[in-house]
């Protein structure tokens, strides 16, 4: 939808412009172009690597045809319908259901499902989860995703080196002391909630594709009620094989359904999803 993809592009904008005020505040010209030079050389590796990273992380195991030809059917029709290239098809060995995506573009990319989903939801609901995170895949979320957070890291960079190193560009003397102690505390909070939002409107957008694709909105929203309530039960616990860095994958926060601040959210409320999805069953518009 062109609403969410307009929010998108000025949320990134305005992570944009609280790079170019940091920098400018802390660390001058070449302390900016520094910071952002090693955020997009650690994010330009995560890009081309992190979809092996985190399925070694989660110890997923790709899945065929000829092993898992339900599942993998199911993907391989999802994806045809969304005219996707065939994705790698994985299965992770967690009980709690649950799903994500990787990859750094369509011809690259994979998706993989816990066994906990694929015993917990019916194929309707299954195939809605499944769409939604193809609908990642097809918006390339993951390379809005790394965009952002080389922003988000060259502003942490800079942050981090003000406090041990006197670049900060106040004016007429010397740097304004209140100036630099409120950007040092307050920007990268900033830069957090900014990409915690990027990370909610691209959720929503991939919920309206994935309901396009699946053909049923209604599915999807079925699911996502059923994965809330069993990470309410039974949430991921963050260790060596799960964790937090990755919650924005998944179409629900595997690790807490409670107790989050709205504005660190890497989700949206899922009521709130529930009840657009069902909206979109029944009027045909996602709003």
């Amino acid at each position: 939808m062109i609403k969410n993809s307009m929010r998108t592009v000025f949320l990134m904008a305005l992570v944009g412009a609280l790079f170019l005020l940091v920098g400018n505040v802390l660390g001058g010209q070449g302390g900016m172009v520094i910071a952002f030079i090693f955020a997009m050389l650690m994010n330009f590796f995560s890009y081309w690597y992190s979809d092996k990273m985190v399925l070694k992380m989660y110890r997923a195991k790709e899945v065929t045809r000829e092993n898992a030809p339900q599942f993998y059917g199911m993907v391989e029709d999802l994806a045809r319908r969304a005219d996707l290239p065939m994705p790698k098809v994985y299965i992770i060995p967690q009980q709690q259901p649950n799903a994500f995506a990787t990859g750094r573009n369509p011809q690259n990319a994979a998706v993989a499902a816990t066994q906990g989903i694929l015993q917990s939801l019916n194929e309707r609901e299954l195939r809605g989860v499944m769409a939604h995170e193809l609908a990642h895949i097809k918006n390339r979320d993951i390379l809005t995703q790394t965009i952002v957070t080389a922003f988000v890291s060259a502003i942490t960079m800079i942050s981090q080196f003000a406090i041990f190193l006197p670049i900060g560009r106040g004016g007429g003397d010397g740097p304004n002391p209140i100036v630099l102690l409120l950007t040092l505390i307050l920007a990268p909070l900033a830069a957090g909630m900014l990409q915690a939002a990027i990370s909610r409107t691209r959720e929503f957008e991939a919920d309206r594709v994935g309901a396009e694709i699946c053909g049923s909105a209604e599915s999807l929203a079925n699911a996502l009620k059923k994965i809330q309530a069993s990470v309410q039960q039974m949430p991921m616990q963050a260790s060596e094989t799960a964790q937090r860095s990755t919650a924005h994958m998944f179409p629900v926060n595997p690790f807490s359904a409670r107790g989050m601040s709205k504005l660190f959210s890497t989700h949206p409320d899922t009521g709130l999803r529930i009840r657009k999805l069902m909206n979109m069953e029944k009027t045909g518009v996602y709003s």
